[in-house]
């Protein structure tokens, strides 16, 4: 009887610490912005850093890492703009919601405003709108193969979270075609 009671005991021991330490991979956390500046140096191209609406689903594929922010989404997205742009490796490719454009004020209070805030913060990069579904498939898909950190903000407005994908700060795409073409162009070995 004692050794049974010893085995429950262990049991619900492993079981809690299994429970926490899932939980504490997804909790709130007033150092969010300590996670993100220690993220930053092993963060590259294919990666992706997302601050998202309180509402955003917690996604299940291995490399996908949500952080609770419990901060104003606008000074996330400039926290992580500030950090990206600090990098000596990584430039943002940014992505939006295209339904956002569409959400009436009489839908969403306060949607008109995070449209005025939200526009001059982003001016100085290029924004490509893509359907809500498409850029969540786009994230479970890289999130098989690649890192995801997901920081999750008090805004309970819809479709207004800012995606971004992170790309190669010192080799740009039509350097990469160059080198392609040169690399085409080379007589077999």
């Amino acid at each position: 009887m004692q050794v049974e009671r010893l085995v429950l005991v262990l049991k619900l021991f492993w079981a809690g610490i299994l429970l926490i330490s899932s939980v504490a991979a997804h909790a709130a956390t007033p150092d969010w912005n300590v996670r993100l500046q220690e993220a930053m140096p092993l963060l590259g191209h294919r990666n992706w850093i997302l601050v998202v609406d309180s509402a955003y689903p917690l996604q299940t594929s291995p490399g996908i890492e949500t952080i609770e922010t419990n901060a104003p989404q606008l000074e996330v997205v400039k926290a992580v703009l500030h950090a990206i742009n600090r990098s000596i490796q990584v430039r943002p490719v940014i992505y939006m919601d295209a339904e956002l454009p569409f959400v009436p004020e009489s839908d969403a209070p306060g949607v008109t405003a995070y449209r005025e805030e939200v526009g001059p913060l982003l001016h100085n990069y290029s924004v490509d709108a893509l359907q809500h579904e498409k850029i969540i498939s786009n994230i479970d898909e890289a999130g098989k193969t690649f890192r995801v950190l997901v920081l999750k903000t008090s805004m309970a407005i819809p479709y207004t979270s800012v995606f971004i994908r992170l790309d190669c700060k010192y080799w740009s795409a039509d350097q990469e075609q160059r080198l392609r073409v040169k690399m085409s162009e080379a007589p077999a070995k």
